[in-house]
């Protein structure tokens, strides 16, 4: 299946499982590419090298068990940004391969959890796979999904799938804000730059 193809069954996989929010498969816009005999592509190593010098937040994205999951869904995300005011929404990016996403999905429903900065350890846990991530992580349910809003984080915002893009090897999750809120101003958030938190 091609990235385009990923995304529509995404798409079409929300619309039937009758998910709240308005999902919607976007018509791909009209850009000019950079062809495969313009230029040689990127090495793999460099454009990690090169990016990797820019500093990003660090969330962990959740959900609500879904179908006959009995636990809830979960994985680190750094590739996470607000993308509209009106009406408001964000968007994370996640693997075409991850194992997780399709969970998140069926669940039609996410909660990004913005990390404080002494939670490296927690998203390290998050970060694997495999595991139970939610043992011994303390969490209540963020108010509109239910889906798990962990303890001690610097801010937190309950979303519902809007929509669901392709990107080369990743898929943009596009999310709908349903509620939000954050912690004192103070508290600082986990930031990770050249492979290591700060």
């Amino acid at each position: 299946m091609g990235h385009a193809g990923a995304a529509a069954a995404a798409v079409r996989y929300l619309r039937s499982a009758g998910t709240p929010a308005a999902v919607e498969a976007l018509p791909r816009p009209e850009l000019r590419c950079v062809g495969a005999d313009e230029r040689a592509p990127v090495d793999q190593a460099e454009f990690r090298r090169a990016l990797g010098n820019f500093a990003t937040g660090v969330t962990v994205i959740t959900a609500p068990p879904a179908d006959d999951a009995h636990s809830p869904a979960g994985f680190a995300c750094q590739s996470f940004s607000s993308l509209s005011l009106d009406p408001p929404l964000v968007a994370f990016m996640v693997g075409r391969a991850s194992t997780t996403w399709p969970r998140i999905a069926r669940a039609g429903a996410f909660c990004v959890n913005v990390l404080a900065a002494d939670q490296g350890a927690l998203c390290r846990g998050f970060a694997v796979s495999g595991a139970d991530k939610f043992a011994g992580v303390e969490y209540d349910t963020a108010p509109v999904s239910g889906s798990p809003r962990l303890a001690g984080t610097v801010a937190w915002i309950d979303c519902t799938v809007h929509a669901v893009h392709t990107g080369g090897d990743h898929l943009i999750v596009v999310g709908r804000v349903n509620a939000l809120g954050a912690t004192d101003q103070d508290e600082a958030p986990l930031l990770f730059h050249r492979g290591r938190f700060l």
